[in-house]
C-alpha cells in the first residue's frame, strides 16, 4: 500500500477523515454587569476599609519612625509600639495560625466571606472594573465596543482605561515596597530618579502582578490559581452559610409581563431574566447550584432582590442560606441554633487559645534579648596563674526605642568570675555584640571532673525606676 495514500477499510472504501480534538476550550471573557443593593454597599465599605489601611499605614508616623515598617537590612521588624526581631519568629507564627483558623471558622459558619468581600483578588478586580465601567461604561457598551472595529474612539477609551490600571498597579507596588524601605525616603528616591535597583525590581514586580490579576485574569486567579476554591469543601457542611437558589420558590422559571396582576399558575417565581449570571464576576449561574468557582460576593442576591421587587415577589428568590435550611424550611432563629456545631467549637476554642498566647507572649516579652555564642577558635585555654579561661560572644538586642543600660555577670561554677567587668550602653533598637571571657581558678579545674559545665549568664538592665533582668545558659569547657 503507497503510505502516502488513505487508509483503506476491510471492503476497500477509504476510511474517514480523522478529525483531531482539543481538550482545551478559549476561555470566553466574562462581562460583568454593575449591581447596587446591601451587599455591593458592604464589598465597597471594605474596599475603602482595606485600601487606606494598605496603602495609608506606611505614612503613619509612630514616636518619630514609620509606625509598621520591616527592615529586613537591619532585621527589624516595627509594629506601632513592638520592635521584633528575627528570634521572634515564633509571635508570626502564632499570627500565621490565627490567620488559618480564623478563615477556617469563618468559612464553616458563612462560606467564602474572605473571598467575597475582603480578599485582596476581590478587593482590587472590583477597583479595575469600576475603573473599567467608568471609561468604557456598562456591560452591554463594553461588549459592543470590543466588537466594533479600531477606531480612534476604541483606542482612547482602551489606552485611557490602561493608563490607570498602570497607575493604580504601580502605585500599589510602591505602597507595598514601602513596608520594607522606609516610604518617605523611597518617595523621595523616587521623586529625584534615583530608585535603586531592588526597589525598582519589586515596584515594578507587584505592580505588574497588579496589573495583570485585577486587570485581566480576575476570576482566573480565583477558579485556576487560588488553592482556597480546592478545599473549602472539606470545611462547609449543610448548616454552613453559602449563597442559594430557592428551586422550589423559582421552578419552574420562565418569562413574564411586569405589569401582570398575579404569577402565572404554571411558572415559579424566577423571571428568567438571567441577571443573576451577568453580574456574576466569575460567570457562573448560581441556579445550577453550588459551585467551587462562587466566591460568595452576593452580587446575584442583591440583583435578584431588585428584580423581586420590580414584580411584586418576595425577596430572597436567591439568598445566604443553609442548605438544611433550604430543605427543612429553617427559620431565622432555627438556623442561628445550628451554628454552634462541633466544628465551630472546635475552631473557636483553638483560635481562643492561639491568640490569649499570643496576647500573654507578647505581655510578658523581655524588652531586650540576649544570645550567647560560644568562642569556637578557642573552647578552653589556660592562662596566668592556672586560670582556665572561655571565651564567649554576646549579642545583646534593645528591643526599646531608648537607649539602655546593661550589666553582665555570671556563675555556675566555684570561684567562676569574670575576667574584667562587662557593662555596656545600647541605643534605642539597636544591638551589640560583646566578648566576654569567664576564667575558674586552678583548685576547681582540679576538682572538677573535665568535660562541659553548665553556666549562667545574669544581664540586668538597669533603667530609672525599673530593674529587668534575663538569664542566659552555657557551657564551661574544662580540659583534660
Amino acid at each position: 500500500m503507497n503510505p502516502t495514500s488513505p487508509e483503506q477499510t476491510p471492503a476497500g472504501k477509504p476510511a474517514p477523515a480523522v478529525q483531531t480534538i482539543s481538550l482545551y476550550k478559549a476561555q470566553p471573557k466574562i462581562y460583568a454587569r454593575a449591581v447596587s443593593g446591601r451587599f455591593a454597599s458592604w464589598r465597597w465599605v471594605l474596599v475603602w476599609l482595606t485600601q487606606l489601611v494598605f496603602y495609608g499605614l506606611p505614612w503613619l508616623v509612630w514616636n518619630g519612625r514609620q509606625a509598621v515598617l520591616f527592615d529586613l537590612p537591619a532585621r527589624r521588624f516595627y509594629l506601632f509600639d513592638l520592635v521584633l526581631y528575627p528570634q521572634d519568629f515564633i509571635f508570626l507564627t502564632a499570627l500565621l495560625l490565627i490567620s488559618a483558623y480564623s478563615l477556617f471558622l469563618f468559612t464553616t459558619v458563612a462560606g467564602r466571606l474572605w473571598c467575597g468581600y475582603a480578599c485582596p483578588q476581590t478587593v482590587y478586580s472590583e477597583i479595575f472594573m469600576w475603573v473599567e465601567r467608568r471609561i468604557e461604561g456598562d456591560r452591554n457598551t463594553r461588549m459592543r465596543l470590543d466588537a466594533a472595529p479600531r477606531s480612534a474612539n476604541k483606542l482612547a477609551r482602551k489606552g485611557a482605561k490602561h493608563a490607570v490600571w498602570i497607575v493604580l498597579a504601580l502605585w500599589t507596588g510602591f505602597s507595598f515596597v514601602g513596608y520594607f524601605t522606609p516610604i518617605r525616603a523611597l518617595a523621595a528616591e523616587v521623586g529625584a530618579s534615583a530608585l535603586g535597583p531592588w526597589e525598582t525590581f519589586w515596584v515594578l514586580f507587584y505592580g505588574f502582578a497588579t496589573y495583570l490579576n485585577a486587570g485581566y485574569m480576575r476570576e482566573q486567579v480565583c477558579k485556576y490559581i487560588c488553592p482556597y476554591a480546592r478545599f473549602q469543601s472539606a470545611m462547609f457542611d449543610k448548616d454552613t452559610l453559602i449563597i442559594s437558589y430557592d428551586a422550589e420558590r423559582g421552578e419552574p422559571r420562565g418569562t413574564r409581563f411586569r405589569s401582570a396582576a398575579a404569577k402565572p399558575a404554571e411558572l415559579g417565581e424566577c423571571v428568567a431574566c438571567n441577571l443573576c449570571a451577568q453580574v456574576c464576576p466569575t460567570g457562573i449561574d448560581i441556579r445550577m447550584g453550588l459551585q467551587y468557582e462562587c466566591i460568595g460576593c452576593a452580587a446575584c442576591v442583591d440583583v435578584c432582590d431588585e428584580v423581586m421587587d420590580r414584580f411584586g415577589y418576595p425577596r430572597g428568590l436567591v439568598r445566604y442560606d443553609t442548605q438544611n435550611g433550604l430543605a427543612q424550611h429553617l427559620t431565622r432563629s432555627e438556623r442561628l441554633r445550628r451554628v454552634m456545631r462541633p466544628r465551630v467549637v472546635v475552631y473557636s476554642v483553638i483560635l481562643l487559645l492561639v491568640m490569649t498566647a499570643l496576647a500573654v507572649g507578647i505581655g510578658l516579652r523581655s524588652p531586650f534579648r540576649v544570645d550567647v555564642i560560644r568562642d569556637r577558635m578557642s573552647l578552653a585555654r589556660q592562662v596566668e596563674d592556672g586560670y582556665v579561661e572561655n571565651v564567649y560572644r554576646l549579642q545583646i538586642m534593645n528591643a526599646t526605642e531608648s537607649p539602655q543600660h546593661y550589666v553582665v555577670t555570671a556563675a555556675g561554677l566555684p570561684g567562676l568570675h569574670l575576667r574584667e567587668p562587662v557593662t555596656l550602653d545600647v541605643g534605642p533598637t539597636e544591638a551589640r555584640w560583646v566578648s566576654v571571657a569567664l576564667r575558674v581558678p586552678p583548685e576547681t579545674a582540679a576538682g572538677q571532673t573535665p568535660g562541659a559545665h553548665e553556666v549562667g549568664f545574669t544581664i540586668v538592665r538597669e533603667a530609672p525606676g525599673e530593674v529587668r533582668t534575663q538569664h542566659e545558659k552555657s557551657t564551661f569547657i574544662l580540659p583534660r
